[in-house]
């Protein structure tokens, strides 16, 4: 099974660059991927699966039928949005949308469940089970996993596949991580209401902008001597709001930020402790606030079994000198997590990096990816599919 799927991805890696550079040249943002999903849509139905479009507002849904008896059904999810990035104009594939760039590998996503699809549907009449193909769009807004699962996309699925590119491992090889992948990531927005106040009588007002700073203090000292330290978090304030005059206090400060977390049970004590800190300080102080604290994505845990079965496949197909064992997870956030509160699944990087050249990161205006890695990716994947029901078996 392995060398067929080798073989016919080489047949196809011509068709697959010119997939990747079409999504490249034509990037949409995120809920705006109209003509994208059109596009995928289109080449899914040619190779003859049944496609189902507009699901989670702008996602598109593939479903391959296998004909063995085992009757359950792997998904394989890659998203498809863009970045409000003005991409450095260096390849003849730029991007032709001004201030719209693939700026986070989504066009190799996209071009990676689209191969995987077109080499299982070369393959149907041998799988055992079947194969859903999920190409959402709005990841970067951590929104489309919310709509399409609202939408119903995981009915009948058994597990789940996911995958992300990486520039800072080489192309041609994978990263696997066990356990967390990525962190829950959640908004956090603080007012604290004070007195104004001449700003030569403080003690006759009640100093937002002064209480705010012991807020921020107060919180950043807390996570170093309440909270578990090998439980990560990372708390940032990225806006203060306050103040109207060099010489008038303010009254009214408005603070908003990003929480971080790996830990499920961390993740889930985090709002109720911000908020006793908050009201604790303010009160101290004679100030009143308000504390809105917004969950985002929770974390990607991978799961044990499945992670193996992926690591099992890509050393078989690649060699074990193709395989990173990742020993950290990331503080970025994906919302692929929003599935594995469903199902069981697995999410892993895809080294896109380039051999002698300056890698630039992910969110860059020059990031780029060594296109030899698609292949990679997309036999990795099929052949971690046809494991998958041997594994069940």
């Amino acid at each position: 099974m392995l060398s067929e799927i080798k073989n016919i991805a080489q047949n196809f890696a011509p068709r697959l660059i010119e997939i990747r550079r079409h999504l490249h040249a034509h990037p949409e943002l995120s809920g705006e991927e109209y003509q994208t999903s059109a596009y995928i849509a289109g080449v899914l139905s040619s190779c003859g699966l049944s496609v189902q479009e507009a699901v989670g507002k702008t996602g598109v849904v593939g479903e391959l039928i296998g004909s063995g008896s085992d009757r359950r059904t792997l998904a394989i999810r890659t998203d498809m949005d863009a970045l409000p990035i003005q991409e450095y104009p260096k390849l003849d594939f730029a991007s032709r949308n001004p201030g719209i760039m693939h700026a986070c590998g989504h066009d190799v996503h996209a071009t990676l469940g689209l191969g995987t699809a077109m080499i299982l549907s070369q393959l149907s009449t041998s799988l055992p089970g079947n194969v859903r193909f999920l190409f959402q769009p709005a990841e970067e807004i951590a929104q489309g996993a919310k709509w399409m699962v609202k939408d119903g996309v995981m009915a009948g699925i058994d597990a789940i596949y996911g995958v992300h590119v990486f520039p800072s491992i080489p192309a041609r090889q994978i990263g696997i991580r066990y356990g967390a992948l990525t962190s829950a990531a959640d908004e956090l927005e603080i007012i604290i209401q004070g007195e104004s106040g001449h700003g030569a009588r403080p003690h006759q007002a009640i100093d937002a902008i002064w209480i705010a700073a012991q807020v921020i203090t107060t919180l950043q000292q807390a996570i170093s001597r309440t909270q578990n330290p090998l439980h990560p978090i990372v708390l940032s304030i990225g806006q203060i709001e306050g103040g109207r005059a060099h010489n008038v206090i303010a009254d009214r400060v408005r603070m908003i930020g990003t929480v971080r977390s790996l830990h499920p049970d961390s993740h889930a004590n985090l709002p109720q402790w911000i908020e006793n800190i908050v009201q604790g300080t303010c009160q101290t102080f004679g100030a009143k606030c308000h504390v809105d604290y917004r969950r985002g994505v929770p974390s990607v845990q991978n799961d044990e079994t499945l992670t193996q079965l992926l690591e099992s496949a890509t050393r078989e197909a690649w060699g074990n000198e193709s395989v990173q064992i990742l020993p950290e997870p990331s503080l970025g956030a994906e919302d692929f997590s929003v599935y594995l509160e469903q199902v069981p699944g697995c999410m892993f990087r895809l080294g896109v990096g380039l051999g002698g050249e300056t890698n630039y990161p992910l969110h860059h205006p020059k990031f780029e990816v060594d296109e030899d890695a698609i292949l990679t990716g997309v036999v990795t994947m099929a052949y971690t599919a046809c494991k998958y029901w041997q594994s069940a078996a």
